[in-house]
This record gives C-alpha cells, sequence and structure tokens, in this order.
C-alpha cells in the first residue's frame, strides 16, 4: 500500500470513531482565522447566557453566524439554552440562495426548530411569530455597505421587537469595510429595502453601532420601546481590517470581494456584469459588447448562488480588478470608487440603455444624481467631492454611537 493511502484511511477512520458524518457540509472558510486577538459577540458567552436563562429564545443566524468553530444554534443548544425558532435573512439559513431569490420557510433536519424567512413577502416578524420569545439574538455578518440587506433586516426586527415588548440582543461582529466612511448618502426618496436610512454607501459602523444609531437618532418607529441590548466585540477597533473567515453571502467569496463591493455593486443597476456565475463575483467586471475593448473576459455559468447569471455561457469582456485581499485594497483606495462604472459607461456603445430602466442602479446609489453626473461627463473627482458636506454630517451623527475607537 502506498503511504498516500495508508494517510488517507487513517483519516477516515478517524472521522468514523468521532461520529462525523462522511455527508456533512462542514461551514466552509475563506481562509484560516488571524491571530488577532478580536473576539466576536457571540464568542463572549459569559456576557449574555446569563440573559437566555429560562427565556425563549429565537435567532437571527446564517451560515456565518459561528461561536467558534460551530454554528451559533448548536453552540447555544448544547448550553441548553431553549431556543425556539429560527429567523433567516437573505441568502437563507445555508447562505447559498440567489442574491434577491425567495427564501422559503422550512424546518431545520437536524433540531426540527421552525427556520422563518425574512426575505421576500415575510420581511419583518409578525406579532405572532413573537408570541412564544422572550429574546430574540440578532447574530449576522455584515460588510458594511448600504445596500447589503441584512441592517434592512436588523431596522425591522427592531421595530418588531418594540411593537412586541421583546428584547433585542445584538451579537456584534467587526465590520470589513470599518474602516472608512464615503459614498452618497440616501435622499429620502429613494429608500427601499436596499437602503432604508440617510447612511453613505459605505458607514463605517458594526451592526450593534448602527442598532444604536437607529434607535437613538429614532429612525425607526417606537425607537424609545427597543429594549436593545448590544454584546460587544473585544480587542476590534476601525482602524483594523478585519479578515472575515466565513463567506457572509455566495457571491462574497473572498475579502478582496468584500473589499470591492461597495463600488462594484452599482454596475447590479446596468447591463454590466460583475462576474456572478464565475469563481471570482465583484472581483471583475465586463460585458459582451466590450470585445475589443479589453482583452480580459470571464463566462458566466449557473452556480450555486447564482442561477441563471447575466450573461450566462456568453463571453463577457472586460478588468479584472484584482485576485489578492491586497491588491483590492489598494485599488480601491479605501474610497467609494465610481472609476470603473465611468468607464464601463463610457465604452458602452447604446449609452441611453446603459442604466436599468427600473430605477434600481438609483436606490442603490441612494440617489438620482450620481447617474446624471455619469451621464454628462463629470470626472471621478469632482462627481467624489459632491457629496463630502454629507459624509461630514454623517459622522458626527456616527460618533455619537460608536462602541470602538475610531479610524480619525
Amino acid at each position: 500500500m502506498s503511504r498516500w493511502f495508508l494517510n488517507s484511511l487513517c483519516v477516515l477512520l478517524m472521522l468514523i470513531g468521532a461520529g462525523i458524518s462522511l455527508n456533512a457540509q462542514p461551514v466552509k472558510k475563506m481562509k484560516p482565522e488571524k491571530g488577532d486577538g478580536i473576539l466576536c459577540g457571540a464568542e463572549r458567552m459569559s456576557e449574555y447566557l446569563p440573559l437566555l436563562k429560562g427565556k425563549r429564545v429565537a435567532l437571527l443566524i446564517n451560515q456565518a453566524s459561528v461561536a467558534g468553530d460551530e454554528l451559533l444554534l448548536d453552540a447555544l443548544l448544547k448550553e441548553k439554552v431553549r431556543v425556539v425558532k429560527v429567523f433567516v435573512p437573505e441568502h437563507g439559513f445555508r447562505g447559498n440562495a440567489d442574491a434577491g431569490a425567495h427564501v422559503a420557510s422550512t424546518k431545520d433536519k437536524k433540531t426540527g426548530l421552525p427556520i422563518i424567512s425574512l426575505y421576500g413577502s415575510n420581511k419583518k416578524p409578525k406579532k405572532e411569530q413573537l408570541k412564544d420569545v422572550d429574546v430574540l439574538i440578532y447574530d449576522l455578518q455584515d460588510v458594511g455597505v448600504r445596500f447589503y440587506t441584512y441592517i434592512s433586516t436588523l431596522e425591522y426586527v427592531m421595530e418588531s421587537c418594540a411593537e412586541s415588548n421583546k428584547q433585542l440582543i445584538v451579537l456584534d461582529r467587526p465590520n470589513p469595510n470599518g474602516h472608512y466612511v464615503d459614498g452618497p448618502v440616501l435622499e429620502k426618496e429613494y429608500r427601499s429595502f436596499v437602503g432604508m436610512q440617510p447612511i453613505p454607501v459605505v458607514y463605517g459602523m458594526t451592526a450593534g453601532e448602527y442598532a444604536q444609531m437607529l434607535k437613538g437618532e429614532k429612525w425607526i418607529a417606537n425607537a424609545d420601546k427597543v429594549k436593545l441590548k448590544v454584546i460587544t466585540c473585544e480587542n476590534y477597533d476601525h482602524t483594523k481590517k478585519y479578515q472575515v473567515s466565513i463567506p457572509p453571502s455566495p457571491n462574497l467569496k473572498t475579502m478582496a470581494a468584500i473589499y470591492l463591493y461597495p463600488s462594484l455593486c452599482l454596475f447590479e443597476g446596468t447591463v454590466v456584469s460583475v462576474g456572478r456565475g464565475t469563481d471570482k463575483p465583484f472581483q471583475q467586471w465586463g460585458h459582451p459588447a466590450f470585445e475589443g475593448k479589453a482583452k480580459y473576459s470571464f463566462t458566466p455559468v449557473s452556480t450555486v448562488g447564482a442561477s441563471k447569471p447575466m450573461y450566462e455561457g456568453k463571453e463577457c469582456f472586460g478588468e479584472l480588478i484584482a485576485e489578492a485581499d491586497k491588491e483590492a485594497l489598494r485599488k480601491n483606495e479605501d474610497i467609494f470608487n465610481i472609476k470603473w462604472l465611468i468607464e464601463a459607461y463610457q465604452w458602452y456603445p447604446d449609452k441611453e440603455h446603459f442604466f436599468n430602466s427600473n430605477n434600481f442602479f438609483d436606490k442603490l446609489a441612494g440617489t438620482g444624481k450620481l447617474q446624471q453626473q455619469i451621464k454628462s461627463g463629470m470626472k471621478h473627482d469632482d462627481i467624489r467631492d459632491t457629496w463630502i458636506k454629507d459624509n461630514e454630517a454623517f459622522m458626527k451623527i456616527r460618533k455619537k454611537y460608536l462602541l470602538y475607537a475610531d479610524f480619525n
């Protein structure tokens, strides 16, 4: 027998002996944990387990809601916490549903607990869904971008808890884009599920800090009635570029994608692909009509989390912005970067139809001005200058609710 075969056999026997199912699908990590000493709120169980004693608990979680190497649900059940149901956000419990896809409510096969989707027609927990709940725990890994819908779900959950007089505990997690603030501030007429409050595209706050701002600024109904408790992170501050270990959603597979996501997601309101259906979504952009403009190309195919992607089976020409994390940071320059959007608009032959007709681009941008500025030929730096004052005003509000040392 070869040494490789013997080693493989030993590993197999160890797995069987440990009772690990070979059909199980463990939480997939993007990379090994960094030794930065950061503890997420979920890992600080001594801070919140006493609050759950004798309580009926609901969780708002997904595949990235881990405490150490365990899903939070499993970890709490081991601690004999009485979990009665699980709510899930966009992309579902396992985080593999397409963006914008309907997520059905179901039951967890392992525990038998009801899993209730908060995406689609039921974005806000109903009173009857909270009737048998004393405490709701929110534990989602966010990426700190206004149109990433987890903070919209957080807002609805806060309102529901206020209406039903339920305790809300936010188990805080670091923001991988929490080291800067940038982008146009949302104007109220463009409010939607991809942008509900007057904050910049990149707002530089954790979910716990943002929840405090929603309550403190009274941006939500019955804000004074929200019984909010934030379990903070240890050894985190806004100068740190936190490395997420588990993809928070199926098309943010790498840290490079997470860093580039704020800038590239606006392409979702245009005819240009951001590489959904490839191994590098949100690290590249392209269109079949750009042949001759660029040598780089990619061809989208149906994959988990990107079924029937834009231009499926068609070669798209454009740019691979970055493969490595540090390269993405350097090229994005820690700003809301619209230079790629401007370049693609200039390349596209039918400019009248570059932006989608459903107004989705303006909802993502939070304003109708950006589209008009690009169409009028304004330069990158001149456009960026137009939101500086709004960002400065937001920074003053933001400062009141920070739980960690800031980057400035």
